[in-house]
C-alpha cells in the first residue's frame, strides 16, 4: 500500500490525527467493511492522509488518536522484513496488472507484538488524467491462520506417509501456486514416471473423460464452496498406454484464507475398475432390453421418476409418449420372430435418430415402445415429432430379402397437465394409443379432450397453411417507427396477417409456430422478403430515399439458408436496394443456439450494410458479447418492460440501464409495445431512439400507412405537447458550428419553438432585453469577449427566475460549481450528445435543476 519512499505532500491540515474515520457516515462501502468485521481504512494518496476505523485500532490494541492519520504512521508499523513485499503489490495495482491490492503482512501492536495482518485494497478515485488519488479497503487478523501453517507444515510428512501406506496415490493441491505433487504410486497406476508427468493440476484434468468431467469439476467445487466435508468423485483417466482407468479420488481442503477461499488440497486416487467393470454389466442386464440395447421398462420407470421431479422443479412440462407397431404380428407370422427381432432392432434406431440426445426411447416389450420426452416449455407441442415419427415408422423395413410395410399407433400425455404420477401418466398414454389404434392406426391421439381439439386445431391450420400461400390469403401489414426526438418516421416493420376465408383473420401466435414446425415458415418468409422490398422501392422512391422496412426471421431460415442468386443479398442488389434499407430482426433463443450456419448468415448481412435487430431484448438468455460480436445494430425492449413503465419504477430503471448499455456499445434502442402518453414520454426521458406500438398506429396495410404519413403535422402530433410551444429558447456559444447544431437539435423539441442565438456574452444579453419571449437560457463556459460565468451573473440580474443551462465542453467539477454558484440551473457537457442536452433543457423548464453525471460519480 505504500510506494516505494515515503512521501513528502504536506497535509492539508496542520494537525494530522485530528482527521478521523467517521464511523456514523451511512457510505455503502463503509458500511460494508465495517459490517464483516475487518478494519477499515481510507488513503487520500495526494495527500497522505491515511485514516483507519475504531475496529482497526482496536485490532492492534490502539485508543482513539494513537495512530496518526497518515500514511508515513502506517509505515512505521509494519515489520521491516514486509516492506518489499507491500511495495510490490501497491505497484502491481497501480500498473493495472492486479484488479486489487492484496498482501499478507506483520503489524507492531501496541504491546510491542507483532500480529499478520491481510490487507486488501482498491483504486476508488482517479484524477483527469487517470492517476490513482484515492484508495479505500480492510485489515483482516490472518494470526490463527499462520499459527496453523506453521503446525500444518511439521505434520505433513507423517499424513503422507500414512496415505501412501494404503496403496493409494496421493496428490497434493497448492491451490494459490497452481502448483500439484503426485506421488511416485500415483505415477505408477498411469503408467507415467516423475519425469512425464508434469506437477500441474492441469496434467490429470486435461487427462479427464469428457463425459466425466463437468461432474467431477462440480463436486470439487461444491467442496472448496464448503457444501460438502469432503471432495469425492469417480470419474475415468486416460493413461500413458491410451486405455481409460476408472479412479476413486477423495480429497480435502486442509487451508483456506481468511475470506473461506481455498488455498491447499490433499487427496488419493483409488483403482476401482474391476468393480466398475463388474457393475457395467449388472446394470446392463438388469436395465437395458437385450435385443435393441434400449432402456428397459425399469429404467424407464427410474427416469421418469426422476425427470419428473426435476421438470417440477424448473416449472417444465415432460410428455410420454406409448407407441405400438401395426401389422407386427402379421411379420412374426408370417416371416418368423427372427425377422421380427430384425424389424425391432432398425425400428428402435429410428426412433432415436427422431429425438435428442437427452430424451428417452425405451421398449416395453413385444412391439411396444415409450419415449420419453423432457423439458418442454409452456404450451410447446410435439406435433412436429408425431409427425416425423409416423412418416419413419411407416418407411418401408429391409428384412433379409423382403421389404416390410408397418405403421404406429401413438399415444401422448404431458406432465404437469394431465397428471403428475407415474401410473397416472402411463394409463393416460396407454389409453390414448388405443384411441389412436381405434381412429384407424398410423396416427397419434392425445389424452384429454382439450388437448385432442387443440391437436385437431393445429392440424387443421397446418393443412390450410399449404394452400394459403398458392391462393393469396398472406397480407403484410405495417407498422410505423417513431423517431422519439422529432416525431418523424422513416422506418416500419412489416408484419405477417393471414386472411383465413372462412375464419377470418388468424392470430400469428397461432399459425406461425406451426409453420415454423412444418418448415412451411421458409417459403412463407422467402415470400415476406419479396413483397417488402418491392414496397421499399415504392417508399424510398415517394416517401423518403432512406426509408427503412423491418422484416422477421425464423430459425427455420438459418437452418435451410438461399444459395446463389437466391440469397437476400443477391437479391437486393438486383433490385438496387442498398443493404442499409432492410433490417432483419432476430429473436435472442436464435443465438442461444448458434452455429456456423446462423454466425456465416449475420455475417453476411453485416458485410453486405444489411442491419440486424435483436427482438424481444430482455426476455431471453443470450450472451451479451453477441451484441458486439455479431455487430448487432438495433435492441428491440420488449413490450412487457415497455407495458409496465411508471415514472419510479423498476420497469422505468430496467429501459434506462438498456438504451445506456445499447448506446455505449453503439447500438440504437426501438420500444415495442408503447400504448400510452406516459410510456412514451418516459421512454423519451431514458433515451430511446425509436418506438412503436397502439399509441402512434396499429399495423396497416401500406395504403393506410402512406395516407396517414402524409398527414399534416402528423410528426407534431406523436411528440410531447408541452409549454415550449410558441416559446423562444437562447442559445449563447461562440463556436458557430457547435451553436448551429445545438439550434437545430433545440427545433426538434416541438414544432414551433423558435431558437435565438448569439456568438458571445454581450449579445446573448442584448437579444435577452428584447425579446421577453425568451423561457430559457443556454450557455457556454469559454468564450472570449464575455465568459460564461459573468454572462450567468447578469442574466440573474435581468431575469432572477429565467432557467439557464450550462452546456460546456468542460467536465471539470470545479467548472460545475462555479456555474451553480453563479446561478445556473443546470450543467450539460458537450460530450453527452445533442439528445441530452434536449433531456436537460426539458428539466430546467420544469423547475429541477440538471447535474451531470460525472457530478453524481464525484465526492463533493
Amino acid at each position: 500500500m505504500t510506494p516505494p519512499k515515503p512521501f513528502t505532500v504536506a497535509l492539508e491540515t496542520d494537525s494530522p490525527a485530528e482527521v478521523q474515520f467517521d464511523e456514523g457516515d451511512a457510505s455503502l462501502w463503509k458500511l460494508a467493511l465495517e459490517g464483516s468485521g475487518a478494519g477499515a481504512w481510507d488513503w487520500n494518496i495526494e495527500t497522505g492522509v491515511q485514516i483507519h476505523s475504531k475496529r482497526w485500532q482496536e485490532m492492534l490494541g490502539y485508543q482513539h488518536d494513537e495512530v496518526g492519520a497518515t500514511n508515513s504512521s502506517f509505515v512505521e508499523l509494519v515489520h521491516p522484513e514486509d516492506l518489499n513485499r507491500i511495495r510490490l503489490a501497491y505497484e502491481a495495482h497501480m500498473a493495472g496488472t492486479t484488479p486489487t491490492y492484496a498482501v499478507e503482512m506483520r503489524l507492531r501492536c501496541k504491546d510491542g507484538s507483532w500480529k499478520w495482518i491481510l490487507t486488501s485494497g482498491m483504486v476508488v478515485q482517479r484524477n483527469a488524467t487517470g492517476q490513482a488519488i484515492r484508495m479505500i479497503g480492510t485489515h483482516v487478523d490472518i494470526d490463527s491462520r499462520k499459527a496453523t501453517e506453521v503446525l500444518l507444515a511439521r505434520s505433513e510428512e507423517r499424513w503422507k506417509l500414512a496415505l501412501e501406506s494404503t496403496g493409494d496415490g496421493v496428490w497434493d493441491w497448492h491451490i494459490a501456486e497452481g502448483r500439484e505433487f503426485f506421488s511416485k504410486r500415483l505415477l505408477d497406476m498411469y503408467g507415467f514416471t516423475e519425469a512425464e508427468l508434469e506437477q500441474n493440476p492441469d496434467e490429470l484434468d486435461q487427462r479427464t473423460h469428457p463425459e466425466d468431467l463437468a461432474q467431477m469439476l462440480n463436486d470439487r467445487q461444491a467442496h472448496f464452496e464448503q457444501l460438502t466435508p469432503t471432495y469425492s468423485n469417480e470419474h475415468r483417466i486416460l493413461c500413458k498406454d491410451g486405455t481409460w482407468k476408472w479412479i476413486l479420488t477423495r480429497g480435502m481442503v486442509v487451508l483456506r484464507d481468511a475470506d473461506g477461499k481455498p488455498m491447499r488440497m490433499v487427496g488419493t486416487h483409488t483403482d476401482i475398475s474391476a468393480r466398475k467393470a463388474a457393475e457395467s454389466l449388472v446394470r446392463q442386464q438388469a436395465y437395458f432390453d437385450p435385443l435393441t440395447g434400449l432402456p428397459n421398462r425399469r429404467m424407464l420407470r427410474d427416469r421418469v421418476e426422476q425427470e419428473i421431479k426435476r421438470n417440477r422443479r424448473d416449472g417444465k412440462r415432460l410428455a410420454i409418449l406409448f407407441m405400438d407397431l401395426d401389422h407386427f404380428k402379421e411379420v412374426n407370422d408370417t416371416l418368423g420372430h427372427d425377422s421380427g427381432d430384425v424389424l425391432l432392432v432398425e425400428a428402435a434406431q429410428r426412433l432415436r435418430a427422431c429425438v435428442r440426445e437427452h430424451d428417452t426411447v425405451a421398449r416395453m416389450g413385444g412391439d411396444e415402445f415409450t419415449l420419453l420426452i423432457s423439458e418442454l416449455e409452456a404450451g410447446q407441442g410435439l406435433e412436429h415429432l408425431l409427425q416425423k415419427l409416423l412418416q419413419n415408422m411407416s418407411a418401408a423395413f429391409v428384412v433379409g430379402q423382403e421389404r416390410v410395410f408397418v405403421s404406429a399407433s401413438i399415444g401422448v400425455t404431458f406432465f404437469p397437465d394431465d397428471g403428475s404420477e407415474v401410473e397416472t401418466l402411463y394409463r393416460n398414454a396407454d389409453q390414448a394409443m388405443y384411441a389412436a389404434k381405434n381412429a384407424g392406426r398410423n396416427r397419434f391421439s392425445y389424452f384429454t379432450p382439450a388437448l385432442q381439439e387443440a391437436a385437431l386445431q393445429r392440424a387443421r391450420i397446418s393443412h390450410d397453411l399449404h394452400d394459403a400461400l398458392d391462393k393469396g390469403q398472406f397480407e403484410l401489414h405495417y407498422q410505423p417507427l417513431v423517431d422519439l426526438s422529432s416525431g418523424q418516421v422513416r422506418k416500419a416493420e412489416a408484419l405477417l396477417r393471414w386472411r383465413h376465408p372462412v375464419h377470418g383473420m388468424i392470430s400469428p401466435a397461432e399459425f406461425i409456430p406451426v409453420a415454423e414446425a412444418s418448415e412451411l415458415i421458409i417459403t412463407i418468409g422467402e415470400w415476406v422478403f419479396t413483397q417488402a422490398t418491392r414496397q421499399l422501392q415504392d417508399w424510398r422512391a415517394r416517401l423518403h430515399p432512406h426509408f427503412q422496412i423491418s422484416i422477421n426471421s425464423s430459425p427455420a431460415q438459418f437452418r435451410r439458408p438461399c444459395s446463389g442468386k437466391n440469397t437476400w443479398v443477391s437479391r437486393l442488389k438486383e433490385q438496387d436496394l442498398p443493404g442499409m434499407s432492410l433490417v432483419v430482426e432476430i429473436t435472442e433463443g436464435m443465438l442461444l443456439d448458434m452455429d456456423t450456419h446462423v454466425t456465416r448468415q449475420l455475417m453476411e448481412w453485416r458485410d453486405a450494410g444489411i442491419q440486424v435487430a435483436l427482438d424481444d431484448f430482455g426476455t431471453g438468455y443470450s450472451s451479451l458479447a453477441y451484441l458486439q460480436e455479431l455487430d448487432i445494430d438495433f435492441i428491440k425492449i420488449d413490450k412487457s418492460f415497455v407495458q409496465g413503465l411508471t415514472p419510479q419504477g423498476t420497469h422505468f430503471i430496467l429501459c434506462k440501464a438498456m438504451v445506456v448499455m445499447a448506446h455505449a456499445l453503439g447500438l440504437r434502442v426501438v420500444a415495442e409495445g408503447v400504448e400510452t402518453a406516459l410510456q412514451r414520454d418516459l421512454l423519451l426521458e431514458a433515451g430511446c431512439d425509436f418506438a412503436q406500438g397502439y399509441f402512434f398506429a396499429r399495423p396497416m396495410p401500406a395504403e393506410q400507412l402512406e395516407t396517414l404519413l402524409s398527414q399534416p403535422g402528423i410528426s407534431g402530433q406523436w411528440l410531447p405537447t408541452t409549454t415550449l410551444l410558441g416559446m423562444q429558447l437562447l442559445v449563447i456559444d461562440d463556436h458557430p458550428i457547435v451553436r448551429q447544431g445545438m439550434v437545430a437539435a433545440l427545433r426538434q423539441l416541438q414544432p414551433g419553438v423558435e431558437v435565438l442565438e448569439a456568438a458571445d456574452g454581450a449579445q446573448g444579453l442584448e437579444l435577452l432585453e428584447q425579446h421577453p419571449r425568451i423561457k430559457a437560457v443556454l450557455v457556454d463556459l469559454e468564450m472570449k469577449t464575455l465568459g460564461g460565468i459573468p454572462t450567468i451573473r447578469q442574466i440573474r440580474q435581468l431575469q432572477p427566475a429565467i432557467p439557464v443551462l450550462v452546456v460546456a465542453g468542460s467536465e471539470d467539477p470545479d467548472d460545475y460549481r462555479a456555474a451553480m454558484q453563479a446561478g445556473a440551473n443546470g450543467y450539460c457537457p458537450k460530450s453527452t450528445g445533442l439528445r441530452t442536452m434536449r433531456l436537460a433543457v426539458r428539466s430546467v423548464l420544469d423547475g429541477q435543476t440538471y447535474v451531470p453525471d460525472f457530478m453524481s460519480a464525484s465526492p463533493e
